[in-house]
């Protein structure tokens, strides 16, 4: 008996100390009553107070005469977000794949990182702005940006808004760090921890990992070949009230897909109906040789938040990124980001993306490179057939192709193995909230070459 109300105890204990370790309970919050945390649990009231006094003797709570409980000021530990994911293999964590495609030795192969390699970017065009940049105003070399960031590129911005029939203000748009920063502040203005997100199940991993770092709830809608399910988009939105709901419309990450119009209209049906608001990351939309719908495009910037950056088609050196939205949203976003990294992008990042913008260069080179991606899918999806790996579908655009493994072929196992060996792959996995994609991998077109190939080849077995 004794043994057993020691294992309830330690139970108890370590309910509390998650609930701190995740920021569910914060320095100075009172811990459930004594009375209510038995009735949840399922314990007597005397083991609840056991594991309360215990927590009070290591200084993780403190007691209020008459009041209850407390975490104490030293009771939260650092949030580690690694630790506010689901459990499971180190292999499937979206911070595991970032690291090792970001932190990849340079004589290491990397089908499974989320960009093209140098060759396949402007570097002329990009040194030819560098230059003359470098000869530009101390002012540029040396200060701080605008809080809205450099006109000449916000310029650009809503000229390209307007050829596909957005009507925006300059009050319509700023410019932010990076893409990922652009998400970042969204959240900030938009979430308190607790409030429910939905997201693509699977979906660019780095959605997953921003929310849990906003302490966010995740919902998850399963992704089809024409954008979310979405009768079960619908039926998720009626019942769980998401605040937000986060996409790419256009080449979705990982699967390739784009947005049917039929989906396009009912998801945004939905979301009036509920009061959602939608963030539409559109950072692949130039790789469609045609575009698809875009929400954006369809709500005029009332209930959507357009975000973008140029990482994938000029530079992810040139750390730079933009978010489209309501004039009043914006004004708010603006304090954000000055609170949280006084300006905006590198007025010298902005200045080089401005240059290859304005120039007939970016549109030769991104027609360019859509025939060049489009022959590389094709290239990339023959040399896989025999493998047993097929395609999910084959995308409109971009470098990436979600394909399905061979018959109880795991993910996880097959990265761990090809990695020992100094191939980075990226395994479904990590994509899905829902651990529902161990079967599926993720593969970059221009970054799987032979040698990768014939280390996959080793281990499908």
């Amino acid at each position: 008996m004794g043994e057993q109300q020691g294992t309830r105890t330690e139970a108890l204990i370590a309910a509390i100390r998650g609930r701190i370790t995740s920021r569910t309970l914060l320095p100075g919050d009172r811990v459930p009553s004594i009375r209510r945390f038995a009735a949840t649990m399922r314990v007597s009231p005397s083991t609840v107070v056991e594991a309360y006094d215990r927590l009070v003797a290591e200084g993780v709570l403190h007691a209020r005469r008459g009041s209850g409980f407390y975490v104490a000021q030293a009771g939260a530990a650092p949030m580690v977000l690694a630790d506010m994911a689901p459990h499971g293999d180190r292999a499937v964590d979206p911070f595991w794949v970032a690291r090792q495609s970001l932190d990849a030795d340079p004589r290491m192969e990397k089908p499974g990182c989320g960009w093209l390699p140098p060759g396949w970017m402007p570097g002329a065009a990009l040194r030819r702005a560098l230059r003359d940049a470098a000869r530009g105003g101390d002012a540029l070399l040396a200060e701080y940006g605008g809080t809205r960031g450099p006109a000449a590129l916000r310029r650009l911005l809503l000229g390209r808004f307007a050829e596909e029939g957005i009507e925006t203000t300059p009050a319509q748009l700023m410019l932010t760090g990076s893409g990922t920063q652009a998400i970042d502040l969204i959240c900030r203005f938009l979430l308190r921890p607790g409030d429910t997100v939905l997201i693509d199940d699977p979906c660019y991993f780095n959605f997953q990992s921003l929310l849990r770092a906003h302490q966010a709830t995740i919902a998850t809608v399963p992704y089809t070949a024409n954008g979310p399910d979405i009768a079960a988009f619908e039926a998720i939105v009626a019942e769980a009230r998401p605040r937000l709901y986060i996409t790419n419309s256009a080449v979705h990450n990982p699967t390739g897909a784009s947005l049917a119009p039929q989906t396009a209209y009912r998801l945004l049906r939905a979301a009036a109906a509920h009061d959602m608001i939608v963030v539409e990351d559109d950072i692949f939309a130039d790789f469609e040789p045609t575009p698809s719908p875009r929400l954006a495009v369809l709500d005029g910037l009332d209930r959507v938040i357009r975000i973008g950056s140029f990482s994938k088609t000029l530079s992810a050196s040139l750390r730079c990124g933009y978010i489209a939205a309501r004039a009043d949203w914006i004004e708010a976003l603006i304090d954000l980001q000055v609170a949280t990294s006084f300006s905006g992008p590198s007025p010298i990042a902005a200045e080089v993306i401005a240059a290859v913008l304005a120039g007939g260069g970016y549109r030769k080179h991104m027609a360019e490179l859509r025939v060049r991606l489009a022959r590389a899918r094709d290239d990339l999806a023959t040399k896989l057939a025999p493998r047993g790996i097929e395609p999910w579908i084959m995308p409109r655009g971009g470098f990436h192709l979600w394909c399905r493994l061979p018959p109880g072929c795991d993910a996880v196992d097959l990265a761990r193995r090809c990695l020992a060996q100094g191939v980075v792959l990226a395994p479904g996995n990590a994509f899905s909230v829902a651990q529902s994609a161990g079967g599926f991998m993720r593969f970059n077109v221009t970054q799987t070459s032979a040698r990768a190939l014939a280390v996959i080849d080793r281990h499908l077995g």
